[in-house]
């Protein structure tokens, strides 16, 4: 199967909806495809319809035949790219970065090399008894993060 033909594919159906954007291309066994793909506004049932049938029509099944699978993102795997956190400013992220530091809080900016996170805490007062609220904040480095989730809040 020519893998190079079945991106170019996944590719150009893509291309007919700006807000779209692919995930994932897997190549598994028994010659089945799985094109795993989001959008900066979600992806609706139509759009996958679509794009599975774009690469479909323009594959040969007398020639090779194989499984085609186009999905949107589960909402509870980890975020893959750099687009998908542009999508998810201001909701709440669990980010484990490679050194097992864990942080959780609400993703406040998204730029080409890193992400800020913020949340509240208290801590103990500078001077006297009790406790103050105090807004922290981290900024992590794509590079760093072993993984990334947002927090599902009912």
């Amino acid at each position: 199967m020519n893998q190079e033909i079945i991106k170019k594919l996944v590719d150009e159906a893509l291309e007919e909806n700006e807000n779209l954007y692919l995930i994932e291309l897997s190549f598994l066994a028994n010659n089945k495809i799985l094109v795993e793909v989001d959008g900066d506004t979600g992806v609706n049932l139509r759009e996958c319809i679509r794009i599975s049938r774009h690469v479909e029509h323009n594959l040969d099944r007398e020639e090779e035949d194989f499984a085609l699978e186009v999905t949107s993102v589960d909402i509870t795997k980890p975020l893959k790219v750099q687009r998908q956190y542009v999508k998810n400013i201001d909701k709440t992220l669990k980010v484990k970065t490679i050194d097992n530091e864990k942080f959780e809080g609400t993703l406040r900016n998204v730029d080409d090399n890193e992400i800020t996170l913020e949340w509240k805490a208290r801590e103990p007062k500078p001077i006297g008894k009790g406790k103050v609220t105090v807004v922290k904040t981290a900024v992590v480095a794509y590079k760093n993060i072993q993984e990334a989730k947002v927090k599902i809040i009912f």
